[in-house]
């Protein structure tokens, strides 16, 4: 069996594949069976993932498919090992669907690679590179990485990453189609690109590490983004920071005590060294904040409260403008992904007290203390210019240790569309 061709109607199976049966195989023909539900997508994950059960290594979508359907099945469909081929409908809609694709394989990819594979350099390195081959006219980057971070004073993403042999890196990419150095920024793109995280001093049980290669995911989801975006024909300037390191334990490690004082003279308190991701997106929200853009969005896999909240169904939405947010859930419905507004209030910034610096980078307490994932947003907006202009993505539905019964195990690349969708509206 070597290709199969799979088409999907509101009819029911047949009798003798039972009342309840999502999908029917006829010859060399499967037909997913949607009946008259309105969870279409939840049904087309379920299929894809019986139809890769039955070991079948290629596949051609025929018939009637909403685009977004046949993404919901590529990903689906495809798993990180001994993966199968889709092959998308052949109509006016195959261009657009195989961008969509190619992002978020290029999201999951990176998301997914060991962390023996993927450095803080070749993180940097490869969304650069890719994001370049996409309009090598339109793209300038810059990485900064090991001592030269702190002497430009990088400080988050120094002292995180020091513990490491392989040195921390920020990615400055700048993504200007116009080719005017004068043209504004319409949009910032900061991520988390935590590519291995220990916990540091605050050290993480072995459950609780083995996932943790997924920790650079927001770095790959606005890189995916982005990419998608310029395949789309983006007209409007971005900039994008990537802020990269591996959080490990060594005689260099930053400790339990530390203060560190940031570019805007903000000074932080480190009562947890596996609050790490907010330390770094800290150097990227200042970096993004002196491009003066339109709007900053910042992508990260940064706490486990948003998880408690969402589970790994849906990406969390933080911003101090309800407008803002909303604009961005809007986008999110159109393109059929899973984003929920969590509360944040100036006065967030309050929530990680120190007596020895303005702020601590947490709660001296399990997972942060309650309200941590709103806690950590407050957190951030300290480091915002304008946070009138700011979105927080806190990524719970970026990975998935185990398979489901709609999603192979690994990386998902869910929000890429949405932040595209976004930056072209």
């Amino acid at each position: 069996m070597t290709d199969m061709k799979v088409k999907i109607t509101t009819n029911p199976a047949d009798s003798h594949w039972g009342d309840k049966a999502l999908i029917s195989v006829t010859g060399s023909e499967v037909t997913i069976h949607l009946g008259d539900s309105t969870e279409r997508l939840r049904i087309v994950r379920k299929a894809a993932r019986q139809i890769d059960a039955l070991g079948i290594p290629s596949v051609t979508l025929k018939g009637e498919w909403t685009p977004a359907e046949q993404i919901a099945f590529a990903i689906s469909f495809t798993k990180v090992r001994n993966s199968g081929q889709v092959h998308f409908c052949d109509n006016q809609d195959l261009t657009a669907v195989e961008q969509t694709f190619a992002a978020r394989q290029f999201t999951r990819k990176l998301t997914n690679d060991t962390p023996e594979a993927l450095a803080p350099m070749d993180l940097a390195t490869q969304s650069a590179e890719w994001l370049s081959s996409l309009n090598p006219q339109a793209v300038k980057y810059n990485i900064i990485s090991g001592e030269a971070l702190a002497e430009q004073g990088w400080i988050g993403i120094y002292n995180v990453g020091r513990g490491s042999e392989r040195p921390p890196a920020m990615l400055e990419l700048d993504y200007n189609p116009s080719g005017d150095d004068n043209e504004a920024v319409a949009y910032a793109l900061v991520g988390k690109g935590i590519t291995f995280d220990s916990g540091g001093y605050s050290l993480k049980s072995s459950e609780g590490m083995l996932d943790m290669k997924c920790d650079m995911g927001g770095a790959a989801t606005v890189t995916g983004a982005l990419g998608l975006a310029i395949m789309q024909g983006l007209k409007k300037r971005v900039k994008l920071y990537l802020c990269c390191a591996e959080n490990l334990v060594s005689g260099h490690a930053y400790k339990l005590g530390d203060i560190l004082t940031y570019k805007n003279g903000v000074s932080v308190e480190i009562v947890n060294t596996d609050a790490e991701g907010r330390l770094v997106l800290a150097d990227g929200l200042i970096a993004a904040s002196q491009e003066n853009p339109g709007c900053i969005i910042d992508a990260a896999t940064l706490t486990g409260a948003a998880t408690v909240a969402l589970g790994n169904d849906y990406h969390a939405v933080f911003s101090l403008n309800a407008a803002l947010s909303q604009s961005l859930l809007s986008q999110a419905d159109t393109q059929q992904e899973k984003f929920w507004p969590l509360p944040l209030e100036l006065w967030h910034q309050e929530k990680c007290p120190s007596a020895f610096a303005d702020t601590a980078n947490s709660r001296p307490q399990k997972g942060g203390g309650g309200g941590g994932a709103s806690n950590a947003a407050g957190f951030l907006s300290r480091f915002v210019q304008e946070p009138q202009n700011w979105l927080h993505l806190d990524l719970a539905a970026a990975y998935h240790g185990s398979a489901t019964a709609e999603m192979p195990a690994g990386a998902t690349a869910a929000g890429v569309s949405t932040i595209a969708a976004f930056m072209q509206a």
